[in-house]
């Protein structure tokens, strides 16, 4: 079925500008809006929302603003992700889907529901990341008010502004964005339910600051150390050695460089970890909760003879210790050095929480576990 977007005349143009009321009595801060990478009129959903919530997402990769919305547009239908804004770059706007008509950014629900999703690029550089974060807070909070959604962060009622974690936690899916990533700049959930509820003014400080609270005592820590082993079994060939954690050198990931895999498992000492594959013959496959490379239907990832272009894992730790997740990274056979560094929740790096290039054979990957990463 051709899938058609009837975007609203005037929406694809080179640029446009997008005023962000904040509040008010307050000043609009205006932000251009980037439609180069806009899906054209042939390419998108044709279905228009219910106008209920506005999700916030962050992108998973630390890469600009603009690899992702070439991402997105180039891969709209064949990775079967995409949303209308990603917001990176230092207060950057890129368009990708059109506004009102469903993007596919969090399930079918949530699809249906947000006339508004809108991703924040990641960034290792605080100054660019406050930029952003300005632009993205104002971004959420016009779009909620221009479609009469309440401004509310994660409310128990369902309308308002809501996280991809709330849509996880009330709906479906395993995202936990955006918080672990506005954690790393020290913005707390707390924090960003105050500042999308009043927004920032033309100078980009907060129209109703709220008091730095009291430091709490911290409490003791309970971390376990976790070790993962893992193996990929090389097409047409063998299982290779496995590997324990990551290190440098040939024996510090699993796989043959320039090669190509068909089989994955993994297992941990502590905790529960599940994986899967995406192979290029077959999407997406099955989760696999065990480790055992004789049982190549419950206890492996992946089918003999099928290429492994994809991998995604989550790390379960056990109640009552420090959360701790898997750090993932992978290269494929048609670049040279890694891809960006991927966390379960899909809130750290990696395309929507996966490591690989989908496409492009997955020659080497390396996996620990830690409460950071140790990349």
């Amino acid at each position: 079925m051709k899938l058609k977007n009837k975007l609203i005349t005037g929406l694809i143009a080179s640029a446009s500008v997008f005023l962000f009321a904040v509040n008010a009595g307050q000043n609009a801060k205006a932000a251009t809006v980037n439609n180069d990478y806009a899906l054209s009129s042939s390419e998108g959903s044709s279905l228009k929302t219910s106008n209920n919530v506005v999700i916030a997402h962050a992108t998973g990769t630390y890469a600009p603003a603009v690899n992702n919305a070439i991402f997105e547009k180039r891969t709209w239908y064949s990775n079967g992700a995409y949303v209308q804004y990603i917001v990176g770059d230092g207060d950057k706007i890129y368009r990708v889907g059109a506004e009102g008509y469903q993007a596919w950014g969090a399930g079918s629900w949530a699809n249906a529901n947000a006339p508004v999703q809108i991703e924040l690029a990641q960034t290792y550089d605080n100054a660019e990341f406050h930029k952003d974060y300005v632009t993205y807070v104002n971004l959420l909070r016009s779009s909620a008010i221009k479609y009469g959604i309440p401004t509310d962060v994660d409310s128990s009622v369902w309308r308002g502004v809501k996280s991809h974690l709330w849509i996880t936690n009330n709906v479906w899916g395993d995202h936990t964005d955006p918080y672990g990533y506005l954690a790393s700049h020290g913005i707390t959930k707390a924090q960003f339910a105050h500042d999308v509820k009043y927004g920032f003014s033309s100078s980009g400080n907060n129209v109703n600051p709220t008091p730095t609270p009291t430091p709490k005592p911290s409490t003791p820590t309970n971390k376990k150390a976790v070790h993962v082993t893992y193996a990929l079994h090389q097409k047409g060939k063998k299982w290779l050695n496995p590997v324990k954690d990551f290190g440098s050198g040939s024996n510090g990931f699993a796989g043959v460089p320039n090669s190509v895999h068909d089989m994955l498992y993994m297992k941990v000492n502590h905790g529960t970890i599940k994986y899967r594959v995406h192979t290029k013959e077959d999407g997406w496959l099955p989760w696999v909760h065990k480790a055992n490379k004789n049982d190549t239907v419950n206890g492996v990832a992946g089918i003999k003879g099928h290429t492994i272009d994809g991998v995604q894992i989550v790390y379960t730790t056990p109640s009552g210790e420090t959360y701790q997740q898997a750090y993932y990274r992978s290269q494929t056979t048609q670049r040279a050095n890694y891809l960006g560094i991927c966390a379960d929740n899909g809130t750290v790096a990696g395309y929507d929480s996966f490591a690989g290039m989908l496409g492009e054979p997955l020659d080497r990957l390396q996996i620990h576990i830690n409460s950071n990463s140790k990349y």
